[in-house]
Order: C-alpha cells, then sequence, then structure tokens
C-alpha cells in the first residue's frame, strides 16, 4: 500500500484522499510534488513485484493526484463570474475528475469486500464423493411414468380450442300439468252446490299437496271474479267460509278465464274451443 510523509500527514495515501473530501484537511497545505515523488519512488520498487501490479498502482494514483491537482488550482485560483467557456469547460472537466473519484473508491471498497469473501472461501471445496447408497435407492413420493411425449399430447390436447356444442335445451323433463284451473274448479262446485257453506280448509283437506291447495285457492278467486261464489270471514285472519251464489244451474268451469297453473295465456272461449277444454278437464280427472 502506497503511503505518504508530509509535514502535515503521514499516512496511507487513500486516507490523505478522504481527509480532503470530509475537508478535515486543506489541500492547499498538501504538496502534491513531494506526494509525486514518493510515488514515482514506490512505483520504481514495485517493478521487481510485477510489471501489472505496477500499472495498475500507476493507473489509479493518476485519477487521484489529477483530481486533487485540480482542486488545488480551484482553491488557489480566485472566485468570480464564469464567462469564458474555456473556464467552464475546465469546471466541467472537474466535475468529471472528481465523479472519478468517488467511482474509484467505490471500487476500491467493493474490491476489499470481494477479497475478505475470497480469503473466507479459499478453504471450501466442492463435495465430489457420489450420493450415498441409501439415497441413491430411495424412490421419490411420486414416480412419474408419463414420457415427455405422452406430456406433449396431454399439453396438445388441453390448448386446442374445444368446438362449441349446440345450444339445444331438452324437454324430457318437462311433463304436461297434473291439476288444473278448471279441473279443481268444477271440483269445488260439485262440492258447494248443495247450498251449504264450506270452510276453505275443509275444501282442501283431501288435497294431495300443496300443489293442490294452490290451485283450489285460485279456482275459487276465478269463481268469485264470475260471481258464483261468495266469501265471509267474521274476524280479521278467521275461518274463510265459502259458499255458492251461482244462479245458473248450467255453470261449467269453461266459463272461467284462467288456463291452468302454468300461466299459459288464455284460450278464446268458442264454442271449439270450450268443447276442447270440456274434453280435456274431463281425461285429466279419475
Amino acid at each position: 500500500m502506497f503511503s505518504v510523509t508530509l509535514e502535515n500527514f503521514a499516512g496511507p495515501f487513500e486516507l490523505l484522499l478522504n481527509l480532503i473530501g470530509q475537508r478535515r484537511l486543506d489541500i492547499t497545505e498538501v504538496a502534491l510534488a513531494e506526494v509525486t515523488d514518493e510515488f514515482i519512488a514506490y512505483v520504481r520498487a514495485l517493478r521487481d513485484t510485477g510489471l501489472e501490479r505496477a500499472l495498475d498502482e500507476a493507473s489509479e494514483f493518476l485519477v487521484v493526484a489529477a483530481t486533487l491537482l485540480d482542486l488545488k488550482a480551484a482553491r488557489l485560483l480566485p472566485a468570480g463570474q464564469v464567462e469564458d467557456e474555456e473556464d467552464i469547460a475546465m469546471l466541467e472537466a472537474r466535475d468529471l475528475l472528481f465523479a472519478r473519484l468517488l467511482q474509484y473508491k467505490a471500487f476500491k471498497d467493493v474490491s476489499g469486500i470481494l477479497a475478505e469473501r475470497f480469503d473466507a472461501e479459499r478453504s471450501r471445496f466442492a463435495r465430489t464423493v457420489p450420493l450415498e447408497p441409501e439415497l441413491a435407492s430411495a424412490l421419490p413420493e411420486l414416480v412419474f411414468t408419463a414420457s415427455p411425449q405422452d406430456l406433449a399430447r396431454l399439453a396438445e390436447r388441453a390448448l386446442t380450442p374445444r368446438q362449441e356444442d349446440p345450444q339445444e335445451v331438452g324437454t324430457d323433463h318437462l311433463h304436461g300439468a297434473r291439476v288444473t284451473v278448471r279441473e279443481e274448479a268444477e271440483h269445488l262446485a260439485a262440492r258447494l252446490r248443495p247450498g251449504a257453506a264450506l270452510s276453505f280448509a275443509r275444501l282442501v283437506s283431501d288435497a294431495e299437496d300443496l300443489l293442490v291447495v294452490v290451485v283450489r285457492f285460485l279456482a275459487l278467486l276465478e269463481m268469485h271474479r264470475d260471481r258464483v261464489v261468495a266469501f265471509a270471514q267474521e274476524t280479521p285472519l278467521g275461518e274463510l267460509m265459502v259458499r255458492w251464489v251461482g244462479e245458473d244451474p248450467t255453470w261449467s268451469a269453461v266459463r272461467l278465464a284462467a288456463d291452468d297453473y302454468q300461466g299459459a295465456a288464455a284460450v278464446a272461449q268458442s264454442p271449439a274451443g270450450a268443447g276442447a277444454e270440456a274434453g280435456t278437464a274431463e281425461e285429466a280427472r279419475p
């Protein structure tokens, strides 16, 4: 390591550079000529150890010495307004040299870190022994029997766009209406025509399921709109009583405007249509 001995400093050259950079030592008090003479003597002594090392040391010193020389010249020259282009170029060159100085310091720090790592790893070597027999014979937890060709076929199948199936809606789950409003209206009319008022609970007491109860309630609403039944309820939320008030003894549920519980559009009540509806109702009732 190159060291200098001056009137106001004695030590490594890099320490001198750090002190000047931190402004703890005035550059004007450093005799650069003496530093240069000592470095030349130092390089001459390095020739015996190797030319490559001497060239590296000389290159580093030239960068640092040029920076110090420029800094010293800037401190010695009077400060003032810079108008000359040559002065501006000189200042730019000074900034460039200072940047190189910082870069040099960074590389020196990193090289020191790498040297420490190399020294620490010098005694470590890669393992050259084969794998232990018990480990070599051990099977992995998962054994893949697929070949690369099998994987390629699977990937091709997964990435190939699939042809969209035609949009077809199946109708196998659909079935005819098991019970209709007109059918239940005929059943209710037969029970109410004798004249006695019956409660709604009694009218649906023989219903097989909730669907029949709902359809009979809709049938009563249609019959009330046709003015053949009347409702009575003595108290709010009390029992609903239903009685027959129709005056036409030939009244039939075909006259109702409602269709079956599926909500289809009502069929026009022509004589032919009425006969067809009556026939359907007769076929549906067991």
